[in-house]
């Protein structure tokens, strides 16, 4: 069953280019990976939405999106409210509309 994940950031002033530069090429790494797109959500704010072919390959892509993550955490300012850097929701799709 298909399966989403989606996370919010809040990117340094000044460092969107090198946040933008980390996440090109990683798609290729990650099997199971269907589309993956970073929106931007406001100032210095944008969220990564990814379709998957299930939950189990979004499992197992984690580590590789932790060492992704780690790669460009610099960039990322605190979200507040105990979050950290991220705010990160997944899971399966229950009812797919379009």
């Amino acid at each position: 069953m298909t399966a989403f994940n989606a996370v919010r950031f809040k990117v340094k002033a000044g460092r969107e280019q090198e946040f933008l530069d980390a996440h090109k090429n990683v798609h290729a790494e990650w099997p199971g990976l269907r589309h993956v797109n970073i929106v931007k959500t406001g100032e210095q704010r944008y969220c990564i939405i990814a379709e998957w072919d299930g939950v189990e390959s979004l499992v197992e892509a984690r580590p590789a999106m932790i060492a992704t993550l780690n790669s460009f955490r610099d960039t990322l300012e605190d979200l507040g409210n105990g979050l950290g850097v991220t705010d990160a929701v997944s899971g399966p799709v229950v009812l797919a509309l379009k």
